[in-house]
């Protein structure tokens, strides 16, 4: 693994373990857990490697942490900080949409990875729309998670009233922004195939 790598990794780390203690000393609590939360998700990759075992994890791209990272702290040091920190609700445009680029890049590849590890291969179009639907049900699971946080611990991450509809309107904004950002995903990972694809006529010839 390139060292610019692992260097760009603790740089995101650090930024996390900063913002969550300038949260702390101004009193948002919250805001220090959900720092420590993202931090231990920039060690995933790390644990693939370790608690991998001989399964196809231990397969998955570096790539694919370097991705996680800098959407992690796009996510919660700029835009957590817009969210509670100022009137600007355009972050969750971004972050959601990015959420679904990302996630459905990366399921796609592991469908791949699964299936070289039974020696076989599987259709670049079956890949990605595997991607693409595996993508959804993490937008799926991230909105259950708002909705829990949100009855549980009396946050607004789901902006919901009693009163309105502001819950559902950010809800189903956020699958339409989310769903469009997994078929983003999706057609990135299909050129990447293209691409591959080509290199190895290129290497046969």
């Amino acid at each position: 693994m390139p060292t610019r790598t692992i260097v760009l990794w603790w740089v995101c780390r650090g930024a996390l373990l900063v913002w969550g203690l300038i949260g702390l000393f101004q009193g948002y609590t919250s805001e220090f857990l959900e720092a420590m939360f993202a931090i231990a998700f920039t060690h995933l990759w790390d644990l693939f490697q370790i608690w991998g075992g001989k399964s196809f994890i231990v397969q998955m791209p570096y790539q694919f942490q370097t991705h996680l990272n800098l959407f992690i702290v796009l996510g919660i040091c700029i835009g957590s900080t817009l969210n509670n920190r100022t009137d600007f609700t355009g972050s969750d445009i971004v972050t959601h949409f990015f959420a679904g680029v990302i996630a459905a890049r990366w399921c796609a590849e592991l469908l791949v990875i699964m299936q070289n590890k039974k020696n076989t291969k599987i259709a670049p179009a079956i890949a990605a729309m595997g991607g693409l639907g595996l993508a959804l049900g993490i937008l799926v699971g991230w909105e259950i998670y708002e909705f829990t946080m949100d009855r549980l611990y009396g946050f607004t991450l789901q902006m919901s009233s009693p009163f309105n509809e502001n819950g559902l309107i950010d809800t189903m904004t956020d699958f339409i922004i989310g769903a469009a950002g997994s078929l983003a995903g999706m057609f990135l990972f299909i050129g990447h195939l293209i691409r591959e694809h080509r290199k190895e006529e290129e290497a046969c010839e």
